[in-house]
């Protein structure tokens, strides 16, 4: 779709979105079909072919499988909202259904320790629902034989709601939606944010308009650092670098390949009749945000000697794509940072999932839409990913980050 409107059409609107990938138009969304929400939506988004958006370099995964409550309930609603798709836009006959690709997370531990943290965050999990299931080496070997696990002490493995998703599909029917519903969507830049007296005033656009709002949200990714420095505010999100490698093998398993974190760090899955693997750099600095240069190295000289060791019969593969993108990485304790600032209370946070973005966009833009509405969230409590905590000094702890 040829994208032409680059000047909103008002000079004033209730809501002012600085991003339009999946966050913005998640909270676009939920707002725009809110009926207690009857404000006006402005999205301003830099590029609205969404290239270099996390959004379009995404692994599209779900898992259950986190040792916060909170971050269980946040994806335990994100499966209901995938497998539950068109109900949520009223059964619209356009609208398809999404299917998760329930062949779960596998965590690989290979010392006692972190056998021990499994088995706590399993129980967890479990009391709140979730199938996860605690599992030693030879259990793990009589399902998935193909594994080697003479090094493994055990393992946490979820084949219930837990999995690969159409993440594509549900973002482009939030985008197409919320502009149907009165959301109005620019290809435009934010230059600048008033404030005065510890209150968003208005935004001023790179085409030179000033546009005055009433609630601002930052949904602008891994540059989302620098939408909050215009308003004088701090944020402690940079840009990561994370690899993603497909693969072709030889010989093909017989059966799904988990998404398997090994004790490496590194993550393998099933992509259709490929495989898919992921890992951080070793060194993992902040990035330029237009550095989506790839390390060939890293697929050779990391990827491929742990893939191999993991699965013998990935010893015989063939890469045939790669690509790098950035997390929007969160560097105070790795989660998100949701709802208002807790001095300027009219600047919304929505910012540094860290690698979880995807998975949580369903409950977090719900959540934030509330905020907005009613002044609290109705659904999930999100107040634990408050700002607050950072100027505080009190990180928001969870154990299960990849």
């Amino acid at each position: 779709m040829v994208w032409a409107q680059n000047t909103p059409n008002s000079t004033q609107y209730d809501v002012v979105i600085i991003g339009g990938a999946m966050y913005g138009s998640s909270v676009a969304w939920w707002l725009s079909r809110n009926l207690d929400f009857a404000g006006s939506i402005l999205v301003v988004e830099r590029n609205m072919g969404f290239e270099f958006a996390s959004t379009s370099h995404t692994n599209s995964c779900i898992r259950q499988q986190f040792s916060n409550p909170t971050n269980i309930q946040i994806s335990q609603f994100g499966a209901e909202f995938i497998n539950n798709f068109p109900s949520f836009f009223d059964n619209d006959p356009r609208v398809p259904n999404v299917f998760l690709q329930s062949f779960g997370y596998l965590y690989l531990a290979n010392n006692a320790e972190f056998a021990a943290t499994l088995k706590e965050c399993q129980e967890i999990q479990t009391k709140l629902g979730a199938g996860t299931r605690h599992m030693n080496a030879t259990e793990i070997k009589v399902e998935y034989p193909f594994y080697m696990v003479d090094d493994i002490v055990a393992g946490n493995h979820n084949l219930i709601n837990e999995g690969y998703f159409d993440g594509g599909t549900i973002f482009e029917w939030w985008k197409r939606s919320a502009r149907e519903k009165g959301a109005e969507y620019v290809e435009n830049e934010a230059i600048a944010i008033g404030v005065t007296d510890k209150h968003v005033t208005d935004v001023t656009l790179k085409s030179g308009e000033k546009i005055r709002c009433g609630t601002l949200v930052n949904c602008s990714g891994p540059r989302a650092v620098k939408t909050a420095q215009m308003a004088g505010l701090k944020l402690p999100v940079e840009p990561r670098k994370r690899y993603t490698f497909i693969f072709d093998a030889e010989t093909p398993l017989d059966r799904d390949l988990p998404l398997t974190i090994d004790p490496s760090g590194i993550h393998m899955r099933s992509e259709g009749k490929y495989y898919l693997a992921g890992c951080p750099p070793d060194e993992d600095p902040a990035v330029d945000y237009d550095d989506f240069n790839q390390d060939h190295s890293i697929w050779q000289e990391k990827v491929w000697p742990i893939v191999a060791n993991r699965v013998p019969q990935f010893e015989a593969i063939k890469l045939v794509n790669s690509w790098a993108g950035h997390y929007a990485f969160n560097t105070f304790d790795q989660n998100a940072i949701i709802g208002p600032h807790h001095e300027v209370k009219n600047f919304v946070f929505v910012n540094g999932f860290s690698g979880h973005g995807l998975q949580q966009s369903m409950a977090m833009g719900r959540g934030v839409s509330e905020i907005i509405t009613y002044g609290q969230y109705r659904s999930i409590d999100l107040t634990p990913f408050a700002y607050q905590r950072i100027a505080e000094g009190k990180p928001f702890v969870e154990k299960a980050i990849i």
